[in-house]
């Protein structure tokens, strides 16, 4: 069950789409959202960035770390106060957090408390990059174990969900989810399994069958053969309704590598709609 959503925010125009999100499961799935905005103590702890112990120490006076400090502290409490806005007339339960640290390590910390963290899938400091994946939800995503919905820039309601599953424990948590989220807010689901052995693929995909009878949702199984990425995408590509990608973290057949490894740029340029790692 999914009753405690976390939703790490920052100035960047993802944003919006967190909350957004955030407030469409729970409002379906009768959630409470933790707001979390991290004070980043890099952009003014000179010490931990460029401080005396590199290669040019650069160390600048304490009035105008004390001004970095201070402007970030009032950013940090405007972001709040936008998703308060967005959040307070849906009458929903959540809570307002601003903690000051490396956004990673905060976010991580509290992932172990809650049950699903949504991330955008870039940051406020990373638009230049040539990524399609930030540095903090790709280091977040491969540190907990909480399962992670990455979003784009705009929201948009999912109808039906595609869950990846290759018999591994961590598809298996995956099916889980998928069951779960198709059976509450009454969603299609399609399973797919990627592999070249018929035979094998149809008794992964038999377990699978078996797993979901209970939940007496309407799903689909479909067994594919060859690049397990390429096969993900297509299926998505091919239901025309917009789609919840569900994968699990590690895999068989590396499925979580396809989205984090070294044909992210591919994939998440392919991929427009939301993904749960």
């Amino acid at each position: 069950m999914i009753k405690s959503i976390l939703l790490p925010i920052d100035g960047s125009p993802y944003a919006e789409a967190v909350l957004q999100y955030g407030k469409y499961l729970a409002e379906n799935l009768d959630a409470a959202l933790h707001v979390l905005t991290v004070v980043d103590i890099r952009l003014y702890e000179w010490n931990l960035a460029a401080g005396t112990d590199s290669f040019v120490p650069v160390i600048p006076s304490t009035e105008f770390q004390e001004e970095s400090q201070r402007v970030q502290e009032e950013r940090a409490e405007q972001i709040l106060k936008k998703a308060e806005q967005i959040l307070k007339p849906t009458g929903l339960s959540y809570d307002l957090n601003k903690r000051s640290g490396i956004p990673v390590d905060e976010i991580c910390q509290l992932a172990r408390t809650n049950d699903l963290v949504i991330m955008g899938v870039r940051g406020e400091y990373e638009r230049w990059r040539n990524k399609m994946l930030g540095a903090t939800v790709e280091a977040v995503t491969r540190q907990i174990t909480t399962s992670t919905l990455l979003v784009d820039k705009t929201f948009q309601p999912f109808e039906t969900i595609i869950c990846g599953y290759d018999g591994s424990s961590f598809a298996i948590k995956a099916l889980q989810i998928s069951a779960y989220l198709a059976s509450a807010m009454k969603k299609g689901l399609n399973v797919i399994t990627v592999s070249d052995d018929p035979d094998e693929g149809k008794e992964v995909l038999d377990e699978a069958a078996r797993y979901l009878q209970p939940y007496k949702t309407p799903f689909k199984l479909i067994l594919e053969k060859g690049d397990v990425t390429e096969e993900i995408i297509a299926l998505r590509k091919s239901i025309d309704k917009p789609s919840l990608i569900i994968i699990g973290s590690y895999g068989h057949s590396r499925l979580r590598e396809a989205i984090l490894g070294s044909i992210t740029v591919e994939v998440m340029r392919k991929a427009e709609k939301p993904i749960i790692l």
